[in-house]
């Protein structure tokens, strides 16, 4: 994995990105690398101290303008840091761009008053946030939600359950989407976005349970019983939140998790090389087969390629561009080549990468887990699709992001 960030990058990265980059890097080497085995071996604890680490750096406000106490950095600087995590532990990682997506939401939606209300617990780290969208039976089926919320005076209250919420057992607060209106009317303004307090009464979080990998990382079911709700905890308008949960999964949900599958990807390769060359074969090494040389040349063409779409996606989207396909594109190949090369690579170990304790089996099952966030891979080509027949009318990059670059100019963009 490289310890500098790679040549073809440059057109990309600051100076303020480089030192990020290094800090992260040192950050993982330090208190990632040694929890990563123990997150492995009680996959049934949820993982703390290290959002706790993250959030005395700042980092869950990334994107954050500095006047509500963020680092006002952009979303090239997010990927950096999600990416360089993921490198050592996906699972660390998801715990940081969980809280990024709903962070996005308030961002591009809130009042300015619910911002100075929610961001500066957020970029203190006294506050996490997760993003409560899909359910038991509609999945990731935003059009099919069926939590409700009805309104009561100046009050709204909220019954449904949440699953697989990311983030669930850490988050002081949830963003969760409602259906605020009769089934039958249009889905764009059926919905509604809450922000939820989680000592809420009749708000429980289940039991953690673990997963098939990203061991530590907290995702869970949320019950709503009857949770009352203010109505200034209502995010965008009545009626958006289809929007605030479309915009969030394209401008955050997708980059993010594209970041994460480059950091589980970086680890497949740096530790399958390893490998290769450590292995004597006649006399030589395993690395000095053609057979197998050929194979890890295409492992590292997916790799490089990923990583292009990764960080120029979201050098468009920083740059105020129209990008929606961009993030789309970096989320659904990212993921792909990822998984394509973790497959080769547990081939390549042969029985080695059958034992428990390897970390390839780690990455094997990591790697799963950035499929079906943020849309499946049947989403994201319909999503292209329409991109190609020049029907993708929304453009939540140039409507939203553009927006906020404006009103947050970096001041130390070239």
């Amino acid at each position: 994995m490289p310890a500098t960030p790679p040549p073809a990058l440059r057109p990309y990265l600051t100076a303020r990105h480089d030192l990020l980059w290094a800090e992260a890097d040192a950050f993982a080497a330090e208190h990632v690398a040694p929890r990563a085995m123990r997150m492995e071996a009680a996959p049934e604890r949820v993982e703390r101290k290290v959002a706790d680490l993250m959030a005395a750096k700042r980092w869950f406000a990334v994107t954050v303008p500095p006047a509500f106490g963020g680092l006002g950095a952009g979303h090239v600087a997010k990927t950096v840091l999600i990416h360089r995590i993921a490198c050592v532990s996906a699972a660390a990682a998801a715990i940081l761009q969980a809280t990024l997506i709903p962070v996005g939401a308030l961002l591009n939606f809130a009042t300015l008053e619910q911002q100075a209300r929610w961001l500066p617990a957020v970029a203190d780290g006294s506050v996490l946030l997760s993003i409560a969208v899909t359910e038991p039976s509609a999945g990731g089926h935003i059009g099919g939600i069926e939590t409700t919320a009805e309104r009561t005076g100046n009050q709204w209250v909220i019954t449904g359950t949440k699953a697989r919420i990311g983030n669930s057992h850490l988050a002081g607060a949830h963003l969760v989407l409602a259906r605020t209106s009769e089934p039958g009317v249009r889905a764009s303004q059926a919905l509604t976005a809450f922000m939820v307090e989680s000592d809420r009464p009749g708000l429980t979080v289940a039991d953690h349970r673990p997963g098939l990998g990203l061991h530590g990382f907290s995702v869970g079911h949320l019950d709503l019983d009857h949770v009352r709700v203010p109505a200034d905890n209502i995010v965008g308008e009545i009626g958006q939140g289809l929007s605030v949960a479309q915009s969030s999964s394209i401008l955050y949900g997708r980059p993010n998790l594209a970041a994460v599958s480059l950091g589980i990807h970086e680890a497949v390769v740096a530790t399958t090389t390893a490998r290769l060359k450590a292995r004597p074969r006649y006399r030589g090494t395993l690395s000095d087969l053609p057979v197998l040389r050929d194979r890890v040349g295409d492992m590292e063409a997916r790799l490089r390629a990923g990583r292009i779409l990764a960080y120029q996606s979201v050098h468009l989207l920083d740059q105020g561009l129209s990008c929606d396909a961009d993030l789309i594109n970096a989320k659904y190949l990212g993921h792909q080549w990822a998984m394509t090369s973790a497959q080769d690579a547990m081939e390549l170990h042969g029985a080695q990468a059958l034992d428990r304790d390897y970390v390839l089996q780690r990455l094997w099952r990591d790697i799963q887990h950035t499929y079906p966030p943020a849309g499946t891979g049947e989403v994201q080509r319909i999503r292209l699709a329409d991109a190609a027949f020049e029907e993708d009318h929304i453009q939540w990059s140039e409507r939203l992001a553009a927006d906020a670059a404006r009103a947050h100019p970096d001041p130390t963009a070239a």
